[in-house]
């Protein structure tokens, strides 16, 4: 189970089974999932068998990197195939006239039709008595043919050379399949796990539960998701997020499977389990994305169902009509008809679109990009706009307290600082997180605690009501002064967040945070402006601030002061006024924007399940220079898709005039077919290798 015409196949053949509830097809891992009572899976299995394919139970254990059983012998047997092919047509050849030798040369064309091609000559007999023309079909009728007119070393090569021109293909199109696990499935099989007596025991990974403790040491491969509890070393994550420098990692920090451990032993407590890590995750996600349809795939599908068919009846017509019309004997009429039935196999259109998405996802990944689905992957050529949330976006994300001012001026200070880290402590808010950090004086219990969208936090400290707000939250309470406001604009006009710490009554102090541009936030804009892409920032920011980040990064069109539902608006205008649109932000509090973009942008989502889940492709580090990546290796897709398909259709539009005009042998019909399947899948692969 290779392709989508075959998928059908197998759909249709569960048609008719009674209690098949769903069915899941994994086609680059050539697994079917069907959800079905008990009692409908023996139904099923024989409704498989008798459409031509032979299913197999799923390992409990499988090894992606292990070539395939059998493998060796299947190609001594292709092999063999192809060489008694060849001494049929030495013999023919040879010997044109005497019978009995042509009797020999005609057991071993058998032979080679049985040794490479029984499979696909038995599946073309059930989809022939199925009323099916598929690739199989074509080649039965092909082979059986020439066979039937004394085309016989023809027939053999033909198979023998469709045989092994298949297996290439297969193989090629698994590397393309087969790119991502082989890039992330690196997660160890053991851990060392400490036990309850203080000992450490190496376990397989699957038997690790959650807040065990496990060592690492350096150079190895950290084996689960988990935070780190004792040490501190640099960690190479650029197996998950593309990162090509080592990040350093101390307590408290977060490590994920699959990276590598470089410089000193650290001790983690695992926070997730081997099936829930970053990488499947990862894993899984790309594999779904391999399961849905592009739009160019699903036209190439839709295309080669009226092909099929329509050249199908062309070669019936050239066979009963050419002795006609061209005065040709039927034998020669015959003949041409099926080597159009050769050139008619839509072998090479139906693999040239799956084999260049796949490599295009397999690229993506490789570079920390996780792209969820063809149709993503296909549509961020057409990106016009692109929204940027500010900060961990454009910024790095990680601001700290440059500035304190106590207004009310008979407040201790140490009281305005313990009130303005007991509710800023509480907030996951970077800004929020900044303050905490930023003050020294201790906490106090905050009651009815609330976050408030767009506007900051509240709560009750010592029986009296308190918020730590931002400009516009100052300014709907009437709490804004002139005075305040000349001290607001300048800290804001020096990129300045202020925060702004008031009771019921009136402000009583405010806290000024600083945050950097990315040096890679002003490559990435940059970039995108180069590729016709108008980047604009949208942030919850005040305007002044968010105006001086905006024009240091390289932005022109800048928004501040926005609550979620305003950014929402604003994609909305953005895609009325330019066209395709995306955003990119964190995932989590800009996802009404993210939904309604037409391509959601998840930033520095590794190990977080809700970005990942929300956008349509996920960055998995932080660096806003996968955007314009992402533009660059969907339009290098787009034009091998199309490459690809010009070649298919190109190549069989010259051998079918030859084929009619001209004299084309089966094995040269063969030649150009297969020979145009893998210049496609060839052409696709070179995708693993896109532009950076």
């Amino acid at each position: 189970m290779d392709c989508s015409s075959e998928e059908s196949e197998i759909r249709r053949a569960l048609d008719k089974v009674v209690g098949i509830h769903g069915l899941h097809f994994n086609l680059g891992e050539r697994v079917l999932t069907i959800s079905a009572d008990v009692v409908a899976i023996p139904p099923a299995l024989e409704a498989i068998k008798k459409a031509g394919f032979k299913p197999e139970p799923l390992p409990q254990e499988t090894d992606n990197h292990q070539v395939p059983a059998g493998f060796w012998s299947s190609w001594v047997k292709l092999i063999l195939a192809l060489g008694l092919a060849l001494i049929a047509e030495a013999i023919a050849f040879a010997f044109p006239t005497n019978q009995w030798i042509a009797a020999i040369g005609m057991v071993l064309a058998l032979g080679a039709i049985f040794l490479s091609g029984f499979g696909v000559y038995a599946k073309g007999l059930v989809a022939l008595r199925q009323a099916r023309l598929n690739i199989n079909a074509l080649m039965t009728v092909a082979v059986t043919g020439a066979f039937l007119i004394g085309q016989w070393p023809e027939a053999a090569m033909v198979m023998a050379l469709y045989a092994i021109a298949e297996a290439i293909e297969a193989r090629a199109v698994d590397r393309a399949r087969g790119a991502i696990k082989s890039l992330l499935a690196m997660s160890p099989e053991l851990a060392e796990v400490r036990q309850n007596d203080g000992t450490w025991i190496r376990m397989n990974v699957k038997l690790v539960s959650l807040d065990s403790v496990v060592r690492i040491a350096p150079g190895e491969r950290v084996p689960l998701d988990g935070t780190i509890t004792v040490g501190q070393s640099a960690v190479d994550q650029s197996p998950l997020t593309g990162e090509s420098l080592p990040v350093d990692k101390t307590p408290g920090d977060e490590v994920y499977a699959g990276t590598i451990n470089q410089a000193a032993a650290l001790e983690i407590r695992v926070t997730s389990l081997a099936s829930d890590s970053t990488l499947s995750r990862i894993i899984k996600a790309v594999e779904e994305a391999q399961a849905t349809r592009a739009p160019t795939q699903r036209f190439v599908d839709q295309f080669a169902a009226i092909y099929t068919p329509a050249v199908f009846v062309l070669a019936l017509l050239v066979a009963l009509l050419l002795p006609w019309v061209a005065g040709v004997t039927w034998l020669q009429a015959i003949y041409k008809g099926l080597v159009l039935l050769v050139i008619a196999c839509p072998c090479a259109l139906v693999i040239s679109t799956p084999v260049s998405v796949v490599s295009g996802l397999a690229a993506g990944a490789r570079r920390g990009i996780l792209i969820k689905g063809g149709v993503y992957l296909e549509e961020a050529r057409k990106i016009k706009a692109v929204a940027l949330d500010k900060t961990g976006t454009i910024t790095e994300g990680k601001p700290k307290l440059v500035a304190f001012e106590a207004i009310a001026l008979d407040e201790p200070r140490e009281r305005l600082e313990r009130l303005a880290k007991s509710l800023a402590s509480r907030s996951d808010h970077p800004v929020s997180k900044a303050i905490a950090q930023g003050l020294t004086e201790s906490t106090q219990e905050v009651l009815s605690f609330e976050a408030v969208a767009g506007r900051g936090v509240q709560g009750v400290i010592d029986g009296h009501p308190y918020i730590l707000a931002n400009h516009r939250w100052i300014e709907e309470r009437n709490q804004c002064s002139p005075e305040l406001e000349a001290r607001l604009a300048e800290h804001e006009g020096a990129g300045r967040t202020v925060t702004i710490l008031a009771n019921r009554d009136r402000v009583i102090a405010l806290f000024a945070v600083a945050d950097t541009i990315k040096t890679s936030s002003t490559q990435a804009i940059a970039q995108l402006k180069t590729l016709g892409v108008t980047p604009i920032m949208l942030t919850g920011d005040n305007a002044l601030t968010a105006k001086t980040v905006g024009h240091k990064a390289g932005i022109s069109e800048i928004r501040g002061n926005l609550l979620p539902e305003d950014k929402l608006k604003a994609i909305e205008e953005f895609q009325g006024q330019y066209g395709v649109t995306a955003m990119a932000g964190d995932g989590i509090n800009d996802a009404p924007a993210l939904a309604k973009s037409n391509i959601g942008f998840a930033m520095g989502a590794a190990g977080t399940h809700t970005a990942m889940e929300a956008a349509d492709i996920v960055v998995m580090n932080d660096d806003l220079r996968r955007l314009p990546e992402t533009i660059r290796l969907s339009k290098q897709t787009h034009v091998i898709l199309w490459q690809n398909i010009t070649l298919a259709l190109g190549i069989k539009a010259v051998f079918l005039l030859m084929a009619i005009f001209d004299d084309a042998s089966m094995w040269m019909a063969v030649f150009a077919d297969m020979g145009a399947s893998l210049l496609v899948v060839f052409n696709g692969l070179r995708l693993l290798k896109a532009v950076k």
